[in-house]
């Protein structure tokens, strides 16, 4: 005998909550009351009685193209579809999935088909992300805002895509700091799900979801070397408090070859945001620019902000405001009358 949960399904229109109750079934069934029985609800209304563990939540995430692209307003596709299970988010903020997701969404959900939200986006063609190799300088932030690690490098190396597991949803435009990734349509006109299969959908969600289970056991894993080190470092320390006269070792000044290290980091750092300026110019005369820099999610951005303070620690800060403030500050020099 399985437990279920028996629910009143109404007819769009009927506008009335009836209360829910606890029913023993050995299969999920669905059907209506027998014609004169007092079951105490309208003869409109059907019974169905759930006894899977597919939840709503399940069924729309089902549903939803994975491209993790955050565009809905969510963190990713399953946060989006637990939100609109409840009833907290609409079932048209999915531009990937475009008028065809809203579609299936609204069938399930037994609700009329409605626009796609302008707010979260428009269906477009599928883009696929493309690093300019000349210019990425391996800062890895891209790899690090990929929800389904499709970006593969190593810090100061070159960067590349992996174009089968890409989804193109933008995340790693916003945190580059030179500007070197490019999103290019690479579906023709197809657009929506017509641009992207179930089977591209469940690969997307396996890659998240692997990405998102080593995330947590890197996290796991550095706060257990935390508390390590903290309990090897306090007997330590209580020991060196107990000795009178004992103080810490003094902080050994650095060495000038770490300088000049230091300035040939800068040096490089500058030369490649340089040439990316260059190019970002070129590419917004020909009204080409970076994508998704409006939408960008607090994790993303604390990845951008963290690479602006490494910037400005190295002392790389922007050129252009750099050079115009001495032009502003600058007096006019007088000419000197032609003879």
């Amino acid at each position: 005998m399985a437990h279920g949960l028996t629910i009143a399904i109404g007819e769009i229109g009927d506008n009335v909550l009836f209360p829910l109750r606890l029913t023993e079934s050995a299969n999920s069934y669905c059907s209506r009351p027998p014609p004169g029985a007092s079951s105490g609800l309208p003869a409109s209304l059907t019974v169905v009685t759930v006894t899977d563990s597919i939840t709503l939540a399940d069924r729309i995430e089902d549903l939803l193209p994975q491209t993790q692209c955050t565009k809905c307003g969510y963190a990713a596709c399953r946060p989006y579809a637990e939100a609109v299970a409840v009833g907290t988010a609409n079932y048209n903020q999915c531009p990937p999935g475009g008028a065809e997701g809203v579609t299936r969404l609204a069938a399930l959900l037994g609700k009329p088909v409605i626009p796609l939200n302008p707010a979260n986006g428009v269906e477009r063609p599928r883009p696929l992300a493309v690093i300019d190799e000349s210019l990425c300088i391996g800062c890895t932030l891209c790899m690090q805002a990929c929800p389904v690690d499709a970006i593969l490098g190593a810090p100061k190396q070159m960067h590349t895509v992996i174009e089968a597991l890409c989804t193109g949803c933008d995340l790693c435009v916003a945190p580059c700091p030179v500007d070197c990734i490019a999103m290019v349509p690479v579906t023709g006109v197809a657009t929506g799900w017509d641009a992207w299969t179930a089977e591209q959908a469940k690969a997307a969600r396996e890659h998240h979801d692997q990405r998102e289970a080593r995330l947590e056991r890197e996290r796991n894993a550095a706060e257990a070397r935390r508390a390590a080190s903290s309990a090897a470092h306090e007997p330590a320390a209580a020991g060196t408090a107990a000795q009178p006269g004992v103080s810490e070792p003094a902080t050994t000044a650095a060495s000038p070859s770490s300088g000049d290290a230091d300035a040939r980091k800068r040096a490089i750092i500058q030369a490649a945001l340089e040439r990316a300026r260059q190019k970002k110019q070129e590419l917004t005369a020909k009204g080409a620019g970076p994508q998704n820099t409006e939408r960008v999610s607090a994790d993303v951005q604390a990845q951008i902000d963290a690479a602006e303070a490494r910037r400005r620690r190295l002392g790389i800060e922007a050129a252009e405001p750099a050079q115009a403030a001495p032009a502003a500050e600058a007096p006019a020099t007088p000419r000197a009358p032609k003879p």
